[in-house]
């Protein structure tokens, strides 16, 4: 480590203070209690209800309350499954606060990956939001006995009295918070106690990654770690003081958890919560006006596009060249403005006027004309939508991270960016590219390691402290990371998803008449896959069924063969979580052999080959 790095590592750990998130949070209310912490609405045609920090924190240790008088020991674990909503987030430092360890996990999880979580972290009491949650948990109660208790918000989804004969008691969200009530003048110097026995070093939060790798891996994440974090981005300038923000990520995303949660904590932050991304997010947006905005790059996509058609949809010539030269201007401004250059005053003046008549009201009409930060994680942002928002006068400030990292631990910040990277490495942290171009961490981001899976822990950070994050990168004379590729096999999605292709297709291939699958989705919204039929299988399938042809490609024109192969595609996706669900897919006429090079010698697939073959039928099913 140099010199450099330690004194800057030495001064966020000064700023950080050896604080947990519970002192962390009394802090921010002695100082901001007043403040609006947290809005949220059921229904978007009524008024914002918003709590205050102070109010904030006093629910939070009602609920605390609640969970110690229902029995829940310090370093138990309790699962969070609900949209992102204020309950969330309470529910989640009440955890905290009664010493306990929450463990959102993805509401987009199967029964069986459920079960999976849950065992693993011995949950011990689960939160869920209501109906759609509750059945991706009932089937699997039966096999939790460790569960005890399950806290239902909506109340009309709340069934009575214990799930089955041995299995946890139900409890609606109203009548935990009427028990903490009731119960926090006796509990208030548990409370106390058991904060303060908390440790920089202990777990705040067990995240598990998306399971398309296998079992999903609960990821431990120390009060030291999120705090550190903050301390950087408030150090970097991404995040402001009494930042605007709107909350629609899932919270089992790191860097949801960090913005909604930890760093709204450290810059008393205001935040508006979105219960459906999908359909709510651009209206949100336009309600609150936030004033630092995070979008994967499937939403970055989405506003892209929409932006395109009002401007293809322009009638009057003069107003479209406007806005063409106005973003012609922007895009040269923010180009110049990249780390190592100066835009000049000639120019500087140019963007001014361009964006005063045309840009920033473009930017009002998406909700963020007030944005002064705004930024890009999770998968690498394509470089022209970058340039794209660039026109508009955005600078979208590329990061980069996992779970494993706690966030982010490179960022392009407001001072120092160079589009088509992610950034440099955060202040105290150091980076280094491997022999074998794998990119490299190692820091007071890092995780301690996975829960139950030293073996995993080991193959993740070796005998250095070297955090290996399985991509592939390059650093340029200036210290700005490139992510260039992956070492493994991972799709990532144009939602930041990560996606084991191999997962997908086991299941898939699991029909008799699929030979071969291959799943796609890297940088796309959604998943595809290229199907084969087994050509010992087939001819004799459809045989037996009367069909008669005299090759694959004729069976795979078959009606009756296709509409086997669809109820088999059904059947893997039911086995599957959303994000690793195949959208839509494509059966070839031809079977992949190693002598047609799709597959090795000993008949892997070899993904960039088909890939490059078929481009254009990969192409077709995103059409």
């Amino acid at each position: 480590m140099t010199s450099a790095i330690l004194r800057e590592r030495e001064a966020m750990e000064r700023a950080v203070a050896s604080r947990t998130l519970c002192e962390h949070l009394a802090a921010t209310v002695a100082r901001w209690g007043g403040h609006p912490a947290f809005s949220d609405r059921d229904d978007p045609a009524q008024p914002w209800q918003t709590i205050t920090w102070a109010q904030a924190r006093q629910r939070a240790a009602e609920l605390a309350a609640g969970l110690i008088e229902l029995g829940l020991q310090p370093g138990e674990r309790v699962a969070l499954m609900l949209p992102n909503r204020v309950e969330h987030v309470l529910a989640d430092l009440a955890v905290v606060h009664a010493g306990g360890v929450p463990v959102t996990v993805y509401s987009t999880f199967a029964p069986g990956q459920v079960r999976y979580v849950a065992g693993d972290c011995d949950a011990r009491m689960a939160v869920l939001d209501g109906e759609a949650e509750l059945r991706r948990w009932q089937p699997v109660l039966g096999e939790l006995p460790g569960l005890r208790r399950v806290i239902v918000r909506d109340p009309a989804a709340c069934p009575a009295g214990p799930g089955h004969s041995a299995g946890p008691h139900f409890l609606t969200w109203e009548e935990l918070l009427t028990t903490g009530r009731d119960a926090l003048a006796r509990q208030e110097a548990e409370i106390a106690r058991r904060t303060t026995a908390l440790g920089p070093d202990d777990v705040v939060t067990v995240l598990y990654t998306s399971g398309t790798t296998g079992n999903p891996k609960g990821v431990r994440i120390t009060h030291r770690s999120v705090l550190y974090e903050c301390a950087t981005a408030t150090a970097s300038g991404t995040v402001t003081p009494h930042i605007r923000w709107v909350s629609y990520l899932p919270l089992a995303h790191i860097a949801e958890r960090m913005f909604s949660i930890y760093l709204a904590i450290h810059a008393a932050a205001h935040v508006h919560f979105c219960h459906e991304a999908t359909t709510g997010l651009v209206p949100t947006v336009g309600a609150v006006r936030p004033t630092g905005f995070f979008g994967v790059p499937r939403v970055w996509e989405k506003i892209q596009a929409g932006i395109q058609a009002l401007l293809a949809a322009e009638q009057d010539p003069e107003r479209r060249a406007a806005v063409a030269g106005a973003m012609r201007t922007g895009r040269r401004y923010v180009e110049s403005c990249q780390f190592g250059r100066s835009p000049g005053s000639e120019l500087t003046a140019e963007f001014r006027s361009a964006d005063e008549t045309v840009l920033r009201p473009i930017r009002a009409l998406l909700g963020l004309g007030d944005a002064e930060v705004v930024s890009s994680a999770a998968a690498p942002l394509p470089r022209e939508t970058a340039e794209f928002f660039a026109g508009l006068g955005l600078k979208i400030l590329d990061v980069y991270g996992m779970t494993e990292t706690t966030g982010a631990f490179t960022a392009n910040t407001p001072a120092a960016f160079r589009l088509g990277t992610v950034g440099r490495a955060v202040p105290g942290t150091e980076i280094r590219i491997a022999d074998d171009g794998e990119i490299l961490t190692r820091g007071p981001l890092n995780t301690p390691g996975y829960l139950n899976q030293p073996e995993l822990t080991a193959e993740l950070i070796d005998a250095d402290g070297w955090l290996h994050t399985g991509d592939i990168g390059s650093l340029d004379e200036d210290g700005f990371l490139s992510v260039v590729d992956r070492k493994k096999e991972l799709i990532i999605t144009s939602s930041g998803e990560n996606v084991s292709p191999a997962a997908v297709e086991n299941l898939l291939v699991a029909h008799p008449l699929i030979g071969q699958a291959l799943a796609y989705g890297d940088r796309r919204p959604y998943l595809v896959a290229l199907l084969t039929l087994d050509g010992a299988v087939a001819p004799a399938w459809a045989a037996a069924r009367g069909i008669q042809a005299g090759s694959l490609a004729e069976l795979a024109c078959d009606p009756v063969v296709t509409q086997e192969v669809a109820q088999a595609v059904a059947r893997a996706n039911a086995e599957l979580a959303r994000i690793q669900q195949v959208k839509r897919w494509h059966l070839l006429p031809v079977e992949w052999t190693a002598e047609s090079e799709e597959l090795t010698p000993t008949l892997k697939l070899r993904r960039r080959i088909v890939h490059a073959k078929y481009a254009d039928v990969i192409d077709s099913l995103y059409d």
